[in-house]
């Protein structure tokens, strides 16, 4: 199981171009860039209806070219990633609806990530994106929630969890066209992106999901999002994400807030507070919105610069249609599920970080008598520039 996981590290570790990520901070810029990050997690459930223990791990290989100081195309860039997943699924242990760890996949396996052109313009105030392109690498997200580990923290679940291989986000992408527009203050963006093969389709037509996001940016970050399906797709019903009976058009609507607490961007002693919301539809996902807040702090040791904590709150509220349609002689539901995350992470290394992490689970699944669940974690980061 763990074959290539292995020679992924063995990989890193051989490659005599590779330097630690830190190592080349003050090497003059390259028109062309290789990274490689692997995460290896164990995560076990301390506490709950299905105690035990997983082992999974990530592998990103992502390559960018800046055309410009390659060949001398003005405003142009491109990115190419790699991904390899493999590992058990820990969310089989814990039985949540919203899952326990960003790196948990379906089925293991090496897929093309990212494949994307960009193109700026009027000094960077203007680009366009055309190709394989992850949705919340730049829409609902936030660099306060990034360094949480729950997938709840990177992109809410009403829209994670619409149709059964979720929109364009990890681990499986599609293609896009991007449009964005902004300086240092203000931004506004909007992607149309279809989604992966088995959400929402209809015969042998694929969906588009359209997203439009705006807002500020800086000390204080706002953010206001809205989403919709260019075609109505199945509902969803209980146990779990599973396909119901007839079609409804899944549109939701978010908001992201942002406040600096404490001292200065990237730099030790800065505190920064989150807060998320979102709306959906509630028939062709279990959620009817959900909440996100926290807050992180980065070189929370004076000794230690890279220290980093993050503790945050996340909750789901089921939405009525989707509790409705709970089977007889299924588990009862309740209204929510929610989870609480407490992460701590620090470089022990040039090129490692060792990140422990615990959660702990609310009505895991949404059910009402569900035991909570104690989800305890380690995750180690071992990042290398290659070029």
């Amino acid at each position: 199981m763990f074959r290539l996981s292995i020679i992924g590290l063995a990989t890193l570790a051989l490659t005599g171009v590779a330097t630690p990520a830190r190592a080349q901070d003050d090497a003059p810029a390259s028109a062309l860039s290789l990274d490689l990050a692997y995460k290896g997690d164990v995560v076990g459930v301390a506490a709950g209806e299905t105690r035990g223990a997983r082992y999974l791990d990530n592998l990103d290989v992502v390559a960018a070219l800046d055309l410009d100081r390659a060949v001398g195309w003005r405003g142009g860039s491109a990115v190419v990633s790699l991904l390899n997943n493999l590992g058990g699924r820990p969310n089989d242990l814990a039985g949540t609806l919203q899952g326990v760890d960003n790196i948990e996949v379906g089925a293991p396996g090496l897929l093309l990530y990212q494949a994307w052109f960009q193109q700026s313009f009027a000094d960077d105030r203007l680009s366009i994106l055309v190709g394989k392109y992850d949705l919340n690498s730049e829409f609902y997200a936030g660099d306060a929630a990034a360094h949480l580990i729950a997938p709840a923290f990177g992109i809410g679940s009403e829209l994670a969890a619409t149709g059964p291989n979720g929109p364009s986000i990890f681990p499986r992408t599609d293609l896009a066209i991007r449009l964005r527009a902004g300086d240092e203050r203000h931004y506004v963006q909007a992607v149309a992106i279809r989604a992966p093969r088995g959400t929402a389709d209809t015969g042998r037509e694929r969906s588009t999901l359209f997203v439009a996001e705006g807002g500020l940016q800086g000390r204080t970050a706002i953010g206001i999002g809205g989403w919709a399906y260019s075609r109505r797709q199945p509902r969803i019903a209980p146990p779990g994400v599973t396909l119901a009976d007839g079609a409804a058009a899944s549109h939701g609507v978010y908001l992201l807030l942002e406040r600096d607490l404490a001292g200065e961007a990237d730099k030790a002693g800065h505190w920064r507070a989150f807060a998320r919301a979102g709306l959906s539809d509630g028939r062709t996902t279990p959620f009817a919105g959900g909440f996100q807040i926290g807050l992180t702090g980065r070189g929370i040791v004076p000794a230690r610069p890279d220290s980093q904590v993050s503790i945050g709150m996340a909750s789901a509220d089921l939405s009525t249609p989707y509790r409705r349609a709970n089977p007889a002689g299924e588990p009862a539901l309740t209204g929510s599920e929610g989870m609480i995350e407490l992460t701590y992470s620090d470089r022990i290394a040039p090129f490692l970080t060792l990140q422990p992490d615990v959660q702990y689970v609310r009505r895991p699944g949404g059910l009402r008598d569900a035991d909570d669940a104690l989800v305890l974690g380690l995750r180690a980061i071992v990042a290398w520039k290659v070029l």
